[in-house]
């Protein structure tokens, strides 16, 4: 992750730690359901859940494996994190400041690496899915969940231009299909693929990074005056006072080989 990316990550979920802890989309957003169903994590497994964010991931695996090492770039949302996760009276995690593209952990040290909803932050995602299979042991399960896009460039550059006004750390969310290079590239046997959509609330979404004023005008008239391809992926409606839209997301599973 280059420096200027690093800062504006740093400075946007430094400022917002405390609205991603009450996150309904990150505490209780399918995809975290998916995780654990898909993944079946054991009890005597150490995990590591890359960009918690909220912490949100690193407790619901922390639940059920031995150890969690809950890692993210931003300070501030570690302190967040770990305030949560304590007061959920767990004392199986740690926290620790680190870039997602350089971890610093021996090769094999892990049973399980996970990151839900952040990838489409980081510089390299190719960079930081080979960084996750070196710290897997053989055998080890990756398992990603992010926003995607459609396959479509010109649907997937309107909606990452969409993001980026909204969070200017936001990089670029991938299509399914670049996942799946992304991790075969690496090694990875995939045991699972899936794309759903959820619903947002405009106004919290935009919010929850701050948004104001003028850019908030602009956001919504990106989202309601979308051509026509646009607005068939994002379906942008009023309900009752309400704008609402919807992203979709996909969760990722992959094996590391045992060799």
């Amino acid at each position: 992750m280059t420096q200027e990316n690093k800062r504006l990550v740093q400075n946007q979920f430094g400022a917002h730690a405390e609205k991603y802890v009450s996150s309904k989309v990150h505490a209780k957003g399918y995809s975290l359901q998916r995780l654990i169903e898909l993944i079946q994590p054991e009890s005597d497994w150490r995990v590591l859940d890359i960009a918690t964010g909220g912490g949100h991931t690193a407790l619901a695996f922390a639940q059920i494996a031995e150890w969690v090492t809950a890692s993210d770039l931003t300070h501030r949302m570690l302190i967040a994190a770990g305030k949560f996760c304590e007061e959920q009276g767990r004392r199986n995690v740690s926290m620790c400041q680190h870039d997602a593209e350089h971890l610093p952990f021996a090769d094999g040290t892990f049973d399980c690496v996970t990151c839900r909803i952040a990838p489409h932050h980081f510089s390299s995602v190719p960079a930081f899915v080979a960084e996750a299979v070196r710290v897997l042991k053989p055998g080890g399960v990756l398992g990603v969940a992010d926003n995607v896009v459609s396959g479509e460039p010109k649907i997937a550059q309107y909606v990452n231009t969409f993001e980026k006004l909204r969070d200017p750390s936001h990089q670029w969310a991938y299509a399914p299909a670049d996942w799946e290079t992304f991790f075969q590239s690496a090694g990875l046997t995939i045991t699972a693929i899936e794309t759903f959509d959820k619903e947002m609330d405009f106004n919290d979404w935009a919010v929850r990074m701050g948004i104001t004023s003028d850019d908030l005008t602009r956001l919504q008239a990106l989202l309601v005056q979308a051509p026509e391809n646009v607005q068939e992926w994002l379906s942008p409606k009023t309900v009752g006072s309400r704008l609402v839209f919807r992203l979709f997301e996909g969760v990722i599973i992959g094996r590391k080989e045992i060799s």
